[in-house]
């Protein structure tokens, strides 16, 4: 029997998609092999964007083979480390970004990492998991968004992720606004979990975004000369723009610390209350347990063991050492 081969979502190259994009016309999408012979004679004012799947064994060897890539982009492959960086190689840009999973939820917070490298004709772009951002770049190109560089680009890949990590915000806050609703109503029943699981999730997030901006503003220090003085503008104010998203991130986490503190008082009031409540009834009881004891020896002597009424003599003495117990802690209770 054939064996069934699998892809992964892309040809037999690793490619899951390509375009060519130039200054005056719409892209194009091309594939493995017209981008093959475009590799071997670029065409002036245009530029090629490859998108490979690193799933799929091929896609390595054929980028090793055609694409002419810088070997510390394939050395950032392999790194252990996904951490967030921008980086010029070669008279070219190297960038690991971390992005969210295509259909990304706050309840499983998959997050995974797109490895890019900027030339001037060429960009490459490569992952393991469908990722978010990259998705909506691809859409936007195929509904003709102007992007005459590959710096714009790039430019475009940060917004796109600014983007949505805006809405994960704004579905965070909406869950926490909801939270806090029922935390004023005095419903908390399992909302600290929730809680808890949601500040992780964002703590995550920030963890693996916040080195974003200070990778882009480090290589707006030095970048390559074919970047053009625009798209270095561009990028800048792409880089703001994430980083105010981000501190929108850490506002929100701060708020979330705040709920959790306000729960876990709350949960320690009425611990206390429980607590106080059941030393009362303890000091309550002790009389009778002290006098039942008393009263049970098997010895002579015993008062008012031979007296008609001595039981209702006991019982009403110790209902009052009872009451009177009783009103003295409650006099403390008042005074706290």
């Amino acid at each position: 029997m054939a064996i069934q081969q699998f892809n992964y979502g892309s040809d037999e190259s690793g490619l899951v998609w390509g375009f060519l994009m130039g200054r005056d016309e719409r892209a194009r999408a091309v594939g493995a092999g017209e981008a093959k012979a475009w590799l071997t004679a670029p065409a002036p004012n245009q530029f090629l964007w490859l998108h490979f799947n690193l799933s799929n064994a091929a896609s390595e060897r054929w980028m090793r083979a055609h694409a002419k890539l810088s070997d510390e982009y394939f050395a950032t492959l392999h790194q252990g480390s996904s951490s967030t960086r921008l980086e010029v190689a070669d008279n070219c840009l190297i960038a690991v970004v971390n992005d969210v999973l295509h259909n990304f939820s706050l309840d499983n917070a998959d997050i995974s990492t797109l490895w890019v490298q900027v030339t001037p004709q060429l960009v490459i772009s490569a992952r393991r998991k469908p990722l978010e951002s990259i998705e909506r770049l691809r859409q936007d190109v195929l509904n003709g968004a102007p992007l005459h560089t590959p710096v714009e680009l790039l430019v475009h890949l940060l917004r796109d992720q600014a983007d949505i990590l805006v809405h994960i915000v704004r579905d965070a806050v909406s869950r926490v606004d909801r939270i806090e609703d029922r935390l004023l109503t005095g419903r908390l029943t399992r909302k600290r979990e929730e809680l808890g699981n949601l500040r992780r999730v964002l703590v995550r997030l920030r963890r693996l975004l916040a080195p974003e901006p200070a990778a882009v503003f480090r290589l707006l220090q030095r970048p390559p000369l074919w970047i053009r003085a625009e798209d270095r503008e561009e990028l800048r104010q792409a880089t703001e723009e994430f980083a105010v998203v981000l501190s929108d991130l850490t506002s929100l986490q701060e708020r979330i610390k705040l709920l959790q503190e306000e729960i876990a008082a709350r949960v320690n009031e009425d611990n206390n209350r429980s607590l106080f409540l059941l030393t009362i009834v303890t000091v309550m009881a002790l009389p009778i347990n002290i006098v039942a004891g008393l009263m049970g020896m098997n010895v002579g002597g015993v008062p008012l063991g031979q007296h008609p009424h001595g039981f209702w003599i006991v019982l009403g003495l110790i209902g009052a050492f009872s009451l009177l117990v009783a009103v003295v802690l409650l006099r403390l209770q008042r005074q706290r």
